[in-house]
């Protein structure tokens, strides 16, 4: 029963309100903005190595690689997976669609996170949160918002990507589908328990090192597999195009069709215009918030234009066929093991191992970001210490619960963030145009811009961009 309702509010919601609401800020911002998508790409590239104004400051690639680190992960190889054979080919164009067009929605609010983001102890922190209670001066709606990306990733994303974890393993010849997935989730909750209390700090810093290496080294297994496969190219985009404006088909069965799962799985890969990535955007040191903007703008082509097309195309070049049955993780070891022979498939649980260890850490960080805007202040001991053991009890349930289930939870928490965030980013929209204009008129006057408020009509009072 609960799998059916939540099940029919995902398709409610993703069915006709996300996506009016997604693709029609993104188009609104793309055209506002004078397509930045594309104009101010190398001014993006310039920006991304930039170093920081203080020594000490988290700097442009930092924040990038934070926010990255987050939206990198189960998504970009099991949620494309389940896309591909639950919505067909088709599906791989309006993923891309959704960040194109998605990526100027990222643009707007990492910007408004920066305008509006607070002076911490060590680093400036902030997010949705900050700019709606700053600018719209709504408590209200800031802790609603707060309470939804606490579900959001506190639950729903790593119960999900707990279970997208141990259904990696189902390839080998030990796993049990009544035990195996609960020992896993067991062993991946105590190890999560570990560095949340402070003594897996070691892990932390060698999978943080690792995930970046790994991530490349994904990249370079998929294309190298897409070139052993090169010949298999042209029917395969000529099928991403025929699936993708086939109307009839789509139209005549939207809930299952390649729209509806291009969309879900594009912005829970890539999360543009959620509201999450604004958090990491906020601690980022720079001199002017559009520099911000632009690298989490960035952010979004590399997830979602690289890896998510190098999983794709790796899977649809392989002769491997789509199927129900295969959804998700199986499809990618499929994969891997027709075109590499058996064994590849270890490749996808090493890479999906690290990708969702880091994952689930990166979420609770949001979360502990939020419960600190809430309280007012971080949480005492006591608060925090159970909320960490609900939140490794949360990981457990996760992965030993139905694929269907996690699936539409995630999609309708996450649906949630993006209803109270996109009106939001709209309304604060002059603020960012005026922000865009104030960067683009220093460039032409050949200055490094940097940002004071009262210059744009900004008069409330801000922890930053004084003069």
């Amino acid at each position: 029963m609960l799998a059916f309702l939540v099940g029919e509010i995902s398709n409610f919601m993703y069915g006709k309100l996300l996506i009016i609401m997604l693709l029609g800020v993104g188009l609104y911002y793309t055209l506002r903005t004078g397509f930045i998508q594309i104009t101010m790409l190398k001014e993006t590239l310039n920006v991304i190595l930039e170093k920081p104004k203080e020594d000490n400051g988290v700097s442009s690639f930092q924040a990038l690689m934070v926010s990255t680190a987050s939206r990198v992960g189960t998504g970009n190889i099991v949620g494309v997976a389940t896309a591909l054979c639950l919505g067909g080919f088709g599906s791989m164009f309006w993923m891309w669609m959704t960040a194109l067009i998605g990526g100027a929605s990222a643009f707007v609010e990492s910007t408004l996170a920066q305008i509006y983001k607070k002076r911490g102890e060590h680093a400036s922190y902030g997010g949705p949160a900050y700019y709606i209670e700053g600018a719209i001066r709504n408590r209200f709606i800031a802790m609603l918002f707060s309470f939804a990306l606490i579900l959001t990733y506190g639950v729903g994303f790593n119960m999900l990507c707990s279970y997208n974890l141990q259904s990696t393993f189902s390839g080998f010849s030990f796993y049990d589908k009544a035990t195996t997935p609960w020992v896993i989730g067991a062993i991946l909750a105590l190890l999560v328990g570990w560095c949340l209390f402070g003594g897996g700090k070691r892990i932390i810093k060698a999978t943080s090192t690792l995930v970046p290496i790994m991530g490349v080294l994904y990249v370079a297994v998929a294309l190298l597999i897409t070139v052993m496969n090169i010949t298999m190219l042209p029917k395969v985009l000529a099928t991403i195009f025929a699936q993708a404006f086939d109307f009839e088909a789509i139209f005549g069965g939207f809930a299952g069709s390649c729209v509806m799962f291009g969309i879900k799985r594009g912005l829970y890969s890539n999360e543009a215009g959620v509201g999450s990535a604004p958090n990491a955007a906020a601690a980022a040191d720079v001199s002017h918030p559009v520099k911000q903007g632009l690298v989490q703008m960035f952010s979004v082509f590399i997830d979602t234009l690289i890896l998510c097309t190098a999983t794709a195309l790796m899977c649809m070049t392989s002769g491997v066929a789509p199927t129900k049955e295969i959804a998700g993780a199986p499809y990618v070891q499929a994969a891997l093991n027709a075109s590499l022979g058996s064994g590849a498939g270890v490749f996808l649980t090493v890479s999906m191992v690290l990708f969702a260890f880091t994952t689930l850490l990166g979420n609770l960080y949001y979360v502990d970001n939020c419960l600190a805007y809430i309280n007012g202040c971080v949480p005492g001991k006591l608060f925090m210490t159970c909320y960490r053991l609900i939140a490794c009890a949360v990981i457990f349930i996760g992965a030993g619960s139905s694929m269907g289930l996690l699936w539409d939870l995630a999609d309708v928490l996450m649906g949630i963030m993006a209803i109270i965030n996109l009106p939001v980013i709209v309304i604060l929209g002059d603020t960012a145009m005026k922000c865009l204009n104030d960067y683009k008129k220093q460039l032409a006057e050949g200055k490094r811009p940097v940002f004071i408020a009262k210059h744009i009509g900004l008069d409330e009072k801000l922890d930053y961009w004084q003069e």
